[in-house]
């Protein structure tokens, strides 16, 4: 049950000895899940409730802060000494809930994966981090959802990954997702032929609950942007160690709120922060009564203000440099809620992943344009000066076009910087959009010629560096659609990096690699860094709440209600 000693403020990460089981549990959130089909999901509420739905082939523990624990596999998966095989047995006698009703078999976990490549099922990330599985690029080409021929089932319960590259840490990481929840091909291959698919109207659940279905199974429990209804999964065994799933029912209300969806793209664009508490007076949450806010683990990444390199003036490192030394980030936290929020970066690789401590922890590689929080004027001024601008100030005359949220917390950032940018002497062009139009109309499009975006975030998809790093700093991810390296950085030394630390296998050399790479990385001064998340949650009194390290937020299957 995740580590006995691991605790943050008041969230536990481990269930409380004799937990009570059964009870219903309501949770309020600002906003719906992006999507109920386990393949699809990709925002972090929504996983907070999939991980309560779907089994994979390995889950993360409340406590866990490395790989994932094994949860369909018997155990770790195996990987070949030249990296380019990845093994895994399974379990039997994991079963699917109603209304299939069988056994899950290597076959399942074989369709699950490749349904993602189908441009029916709109996975995020399936490209990124199973893309070198040997005909998972045509598969991706065709986007037909497969078959693809390096995912090999020489039993009913054992799946192979052959790779065209020795990248298999990464698939070893990215298994612990939500895309190696098995999915039975006889009954969903119907409905994903549709477009978009339908199976997430009818999901067939492995975890401990289900949503309430129909004969015919298509769920009754969910009312898109009002209420999701999760119940006990009458297949799942009470004996099976992981997930325990407590509460016999769990009770979702959501209102929509200004919730950011994903661009359809295997970039993961910062998640929404949900503040979750059952609602006040409800007579089995217990009253009015909370605890919290209390922060939880970190959410593995940050806020960050990007600079466009191709735009000038930001392509001088000087003006940039200049920028970030005169900024006053905590400004910037404290639209989010100040301290309690997270620390202030000092460069990229947030708290909790590998190469964080080797490339400076909390203090960072030193850099004096990056000391102090509150801006430092003098700083700037040398930059400036740097730069060409005597007056320690920028002094050109072209207006800057920046582009930011226009709403909420991320609204009053870009309001912030625009007003900083103004008091350094530069003349903007500022527009203010909805978050989602900011990604995919400006952000995201190198066409766009944004020289500025004040609210891209980004966050790390499993404990590993790469997911953080290499989508927005690698040359070779600069595209025209989708973008998600903002600052279109293609320097030869932070590619050649991020490279080599994709076919590293072994924790130890690539934490190592992608430090020596975040190093190099901040010295090229590539955005304003402004936080990095924890997540705050909330809880009623008679709720023993768990918290989980991976998703940072209350972990479904190990809360309870208090005796």
């Amino acid at each position: 049950m995740g580590s006995s000693s691991s605790d943050t403020g008041n969230v536990k990460t481990s269930a409380p000895a004799g937990a009570q089981r059964g009870g219903t549990l309501t949770v309020l959130s600002t906003a719906d899940v992006d999507y109920i089909d386990c393949g699809e999901t990709y925002y972090q509420f929504a996983n907070q409730i999939e991980y309560a739905l779907c089994r994979g082939l390995y889950s993360y523990k409340p406590g866990d802060k490395g790989l994932p624990s094994p949860d369909i596999a018997t155990g770790p998966a195996e990987i070949s000494k030249d990296g380019k095989t990845v093994t895994v047995k399974m379990k039997s006698g994991i079963k699917f809930g109603p209304p299939v009703n069988r056994e899950v078999t290597s076959k399942d976990e074989k369709y699950a994966i490749e349904r993602a490549f189908s441009k029916n099922v709109p996975n995020g990330y399936a490209s990124a981090y199973f893309g070198d599985v040997q005909g998972a690029a045509a598969a991706a080409k065709k986007a037909d959802g497969g078959p693809i021929d390096g995912i090999v089932t020489p039993d009913d319960h054992t799946i192979v990954f052959k790779l065209t590259k020795p990248t298999g840490t990464v698939i070893a990481g990215a298994l612990g997702m939500l895309i190696s929840a098995p999915v039975p091909p006889e009954y969903a291959k119907p409905l994903d032929q549709k477009n978009p698919s339908e199976y997430g109207n009818h999901l067939v659940a492995t975890g401990p609950y289900m949503i309430p279905d129909d004969k015919s199974g298509k769920l009754t429990g969910y009312e898109p942007m009002k209420d999701i209804t999760l119940v006990r999964n009458p297949n799942w065994d009470p004996q099976d160690r992981l997930p325990p799933g407590l509460p016999r029912q769990d009770q979702r209300q959501g209102r929509r709120g200004p919730g950011r969806r994903l661009a359809p793209d295997r970039r993961r664009p910062e998640h929404d922060q949900r503040r979750l508490h059952p609602p006040a007076g409800d007579p089995q949450a217990g009253g009015d009564e909370a605890e919290g806010p209390a922060p939880a683990d970190g959410l593995g990444g940050g806020r960050f203000m990007s600079f466009n390199f191709t735009q000038k003036p930001f392509d001088d490192i000087n003006v940039r440099k200049a920028v970030i030394a005169g900024f006053d980030r905590n400004a910037l936290r404290l639209t989010r809620g100040g301290e309690v929020i997270g620390p202030i970066p000092t460069h990229q690789l947030p708290p909790g992943l590998p190469g964080f401590e080797e490339a400076g922890g909390l203090q960072g590689p030193g850099y004096d344009w990056l000391k102090n929080p509150s801006g430092d004027k003098a700083v700037m001024a040398k930059y400036f000066k740097a730069a060409g601008m005597s007056s320690g100030k920028y002094e050109g005359n072209a207006k800057i076009l920046v582009v930011g949220d226009d709403s909420g917390p991320g609204g009053r950032a870009a309001e912030i910087a625009q007003s900083q940018l103004l008091d350094m002497g530069f003349k903007v062009n500022f527009r203010q959009v909805p978050h989602s139009t900011m990604y995919t109309k400006f952000c995201n499009v190198p066409k766009a010629d944004v020289a500025f975006c004040p609210n891209t975030g980004w966050f790390k998809d499993f404990f590993d560096s790469q997911t953080l790093l290499d989508p927005t700093f690698n040359g070779k991810n600069i595209i025209q659609e989708n973008n998600s390296n903002w600052p279109q950085m293609n320097d030869p030394g932070v590619n050649k990096l991020l490279d080599q630390g994709e076919v590293t296998v072994g924790q130890g050399q690539r934490a190592k690699i992608f430090a020596e790479a975040d190093k190099r990385i901040t010295a090229l001064a590539p955005n304003v860094p402004w936080v990095w998340d924890k997540q705050p949650n909330i809880a009623s009194k008679n709720v023993a709440m768990v918290g989980n390290s991976f998703n940072a937020t209350v972990d479904l299957n190990y809360t309870s209600l208090k005796k």
